[in-house]
Order: structure tokens, then sequence, then C-alpha cells
């Protein structure tokens, strides 16, 4: 089975920086869009950052200048570099991704458990 796994969450004080991770692991044909999405206590889930394949990233408005998404097409990997980091960034971390499956003709949706980021001094 296909299956996305996030780490690299935890607790960090205002202005500093954190890095998280996601691996997409199983029977994979190929991925589409690997992107991060992020909710917090009350809000709604947001879209922070996404790279279609091939592409270049896209950010949310809130963290342009600040967080650098990468992927890794060969590793079936995306990583979040978050610096400068505001309490505001506190919440649940959220890999997600397009994936065809082997043996599939379409894409389908996977999410990741969630990886909580935590900001206060």
């Amino acid at each position: 089975q296909v299956q996305l796994v996030e780490s690299g969450g935890g607790l960090v004080q205002p202005g500093g920086s954190l890095r998280l991770s996601c691996v997409a692991s199983g029977s994979i044909q190929s991925i589409n869009t690997m992107d991060w999405f992020r909710q917090a206590p009350g809000k709604e889930r947001e879209l922070v950052a996404e790279i279609l394949s091939g592409g270049m990233p896209n950010y949310a408005d809130s963290v342009k200048g600040r967080f650098t998404a990468s992927r890794d097409n060969a590793e079936h990997t995306v990583s979040l570099q978050m610096n400068g980091l505001k309490p505001e960034d506190t919440a649940v971390y959220y890999c997600h991704a397009r994936i065809r499956p082997r043996y599939y003709t379409n894409y389908l949706n996977y999410w990741g458990k969630g990886t909580l980021v935590t900001v206060s001094s």
C-alpha cells in the first residue's frame, strides 16, 4: 500500500527554523503533486506549499520568503524548510500527494498523519 509519512515537527522559538520531511512509499507508479498543508486549531486547513512534478514551488502568501519547499522525485520525498517562524505558524502540518499506484490508471489522493509544529517562546 502507498503511504506518506511526515517527520520533523516540534517546538521552536519565534524566529527559529525547522525542517519537515515527507516520504512516500509503497507500490508507486508515479507522483504528480506533492505539497504541504497546515491546520491550526479553529482554523481551516490551508495550502502552504506545493510542487508539481517538474515544476516550481508555489507558496501561500503568508509564508513566502520564509519557507522553502523542495522535492526529490527519485526518492519520492518532499521537504519544507521553515525559517523565521512565527507563532501564527503553529499548526499541524500535513503532507499530501497525488499518486498513481502501480497497475492503476488514475491518481489518488494520499495524506500523511501530520506533524505538529509549535512556535512559542
